[in-house]
């Protein structure tokens, strides 16, 4: 991705589909996390479209530095959505991921006055783990973590939740 140096959507395509067929070989688990900055729009539209692309490259840097395993993909999904490919991680493993990675973007305290969950930018995150097998669409993976997102911003944004396929 041109702005945050992070992978692009493509890439996280032919890495996630990859990725799946391996550990579908060696049945070990996939985890997936959803990220989305919480009310950007908002941020956008007082801060400015160039605050907003910094305040992209910050949160990316803190999702890159935060993903520590090699074979670990960090992606931009789409405008203010980022996509975490875990391979051989459980959920436990996921979650403390992604808790490490909304502790770093609150760290960061840029500050948001046109966000009603904080004064400062957070996260939003769905997880979904699974063990792949090659009677399923990693299709499957990708809409579990995306309604555990959609849950996870009904429920009041700057929380994790896990869904479980």
């Amino acid at each position: 991705d041109g702005l945050t140096g992070l992978a692009n959507r493509r890439r996280f395509d032919q890495y996630f589909n990859s990725q799946w067929l391996e550990l579908a070989q060696q049945r070990s688990p996939i985890s997936l996390i959803l990220c989305d900055i919480d009310f950007f729009k908002l941020y956008n539209d007082k801060y400015g479209h160039p605050a907003g692309d910094i305040c992209l490259q910050k949160v990316a840097n803190v999702l890159k530095d935060t993903a520590q395993k090699y074979q670990d993909l960090v992606a931009r999904y789409g405008g203010e959505e980022f996509a975490v490919i875990l391979p051989h991680t459980h959920d436990r493993g996921a979650l403390h991921v992604a808790a490490a990675m909304q502790a770093g973007v609150r760290e960061l305290k840029i500050v948001h006055s046109g966000s009603t969950v904080s004064q400062f930018v957070t996260l939003s995150l769905g997880i979904a783990t699974v063990i792949p097998n090659f009677e399923t669409s990693p299709l499957a993976l990708i809409e579990a973590a995306d309604k555990a997102l959609y849950q996870a911003k009904a429920e009041g944004r700057n929380r994790i939740i896990i869904k479980h396929i």
